[in-house]
């Protein structure tokens, strides 16, 4: 494969992670959105070990684009005599390594809702102690606020940031 067609496929990766990093959208990796039973209980047993799939699968998937970074960066880093393909090469392995501490962060965060899930507390607001949701949970699994602390949240920081 050539060195351009390489640096397109890795743009294209990077994209697709950083898209993937926002909302997961209706069902992930092949996990179906979760439908709650009649009469369940919020994060019952089943519900957690849901989210759970979802946060390993999303976590692994993080993990190998940290492995193909690595190996495109070795793979890649050349001396190159232009000045000009030099500066390329440098931009591409700076977004590169942007886009991989943007996961990084993610990965923690992951690591954070993992713990809330082992420790029963999952699901549930920072802030006011009330039910995330299923649905939020879904479109963003590491959430820990309720959408409407999170709505007061973002209207202090508009106030505070203008």
């Amino acid at each position: 494969m050539s060195a351009a067609k390489k640096t397109a496929s890795r743009k294209g990766a990077a994209r697709k992670a950083a898209a993937g990093a926002g909302a997961l959208g209706p069902g992930f990796r092949g996990i179906a959105p979760y439908k709650p039973k009649k009469g369940e209980p919020y994060m019952s047993e089943a519900m957690e070990e849901h989210f759970r799939a979802i946060l390993h699968a999303w976590k692994r998937e993080l993990m190998e684009e940290v492995d193909r970074t690595v190996h495109f960066l070795q793979d890649e880093a050349g001396n190159f005599p232009d000045p000009n393909d030099r500066a390329s090469q440098e931009s591409e392995f700076t977004l590169e390594l942007r886009t991989r501490d943007r996961e990084r962060k993610l990965i923690r965060k992951i690591d954070q809702a993992l713990a809330r899930l082992d420790a029963h507390e999952y699901g549930y607001c920072d802030n006011c102690g009330q039910e995330i949701g299923v649905a939020r949970l879904e479109a963003r699994p590491t959430a820990t606020l309720c959408i409407d602390c999170k709505t007061l949240e973002e209207i202090r920081e508009r106030q505070l940031g203008e």
